[in-house]
């Protein structure tokens, strides 16, 4: 699904990225964590082809970077970013923002046939917002918004699912609503790999994480056994304590009770 081997990014004399290798199978669902400026993004954008490693190899959906057409990669990768919605129209209704996510489009300016309305509606059921189909975008809450781009990707049924940072700026009532939002929409046939700074976010539909520290992955793999407070300290020079409840980790900082 992704496979990425010694990847490395340089920009001037900065070492973004060094050495970063990360796999993520069919099925999994990752989440990625780690300081500021460790990486995080940069790998994001490397996996869906809008920035190019300095040196080592891409591998998404069984295709190498380098030797495929990234436009057709992209019509089976989902993409959540805050950037993407800034560049959607607010005044247009809900249910065509979701609709475009069939074509790919940020606006629709051509009638929209009635089974692509219908599937926009069902998706839109599925996050629990079909009741505001046809209400203006732009009056929707951060946390509907979001949501509503969660439809509007799973439009495309994208193979893999990337998420950077989608319950930034919310509270906590919005987070939460999203996470179940996310867990609904979640299979084990959709592959998703999920940026965040919260170790809170990591609710039990996740199975791996990996994190990173000053440009390389430390560690990674099944999420307990990463998600410790050996190698958080490590990658967050903190004293941290990590307590499971629900199979959901919970930061503390500071020593031991």
């Amino acid at each position: 699904m992704i496979h990425l081997r010694q990847l490395t990014l340089q920009r001037g004399e900065r070492a973004i990225l060094r050495g970063v290798n990360l796999e993520v199978k069919s099925g999994e669902h990752w989440a990625l964590l780690g300081r500021n400026g460790s990486g995080k993004t940069s790998v994001l954008e490397i996996v869906t082809g809008y920035q190019f490693p300095t040196t080592g190899t891409v591998d998404v959906l069984g295709h190498r970077y380098g030797q495929v057409d990234l436009r057709e990669v992209r019509k089976q990768i989902g993409y959540i970013s805050s950037n993407l919605v800034e560049k959607l129209t607010l005044r247009d209704p809900v249910w065509e923002v979701v609709a475009g996510g069939y074509y790919a489009y940020l606006r629709l300016y051509q009638e929209v046939p009635e089974e692509v309305k219908e599937r926009a509606l069902s998706e839109l059921e599925r996050a629990g917002m079909r009741k505001m189909a046809d209400q203006p975008f732009g009056t929707l809450s951060q946390g509907e918004r979001k949501k509503a781009l969660l439809a509007r990707t799973m439009m495309a049924s994208p193979e893999l699912l990337i998420l950077d940072e989608p319950c930034a700026g919310l509270d906590y009532y919005e987070r939460e609503k999203f996470l179940d939002t996310l867990g609904a929409f979640a299979s084990k046939e959709l592959s998703i790999l999920y940026v965040t700074h919260h170790i809170e976010e990591i609710v039990p539909l996740f199975t791996h994480a990996a994190l990173m520290t000053d440009g390389r992955i430390s560690a990674q793999g099944p999420k307990r056994d990463v998600l410790t407070a050996e190698f958080m300290q490590e990658a967050y020079d903190l004293p941290l304590q990590v307590e499971w409840v629900d199979d959901r980790p919970w930061l503390r900082v500071g020593g031991a009770k």
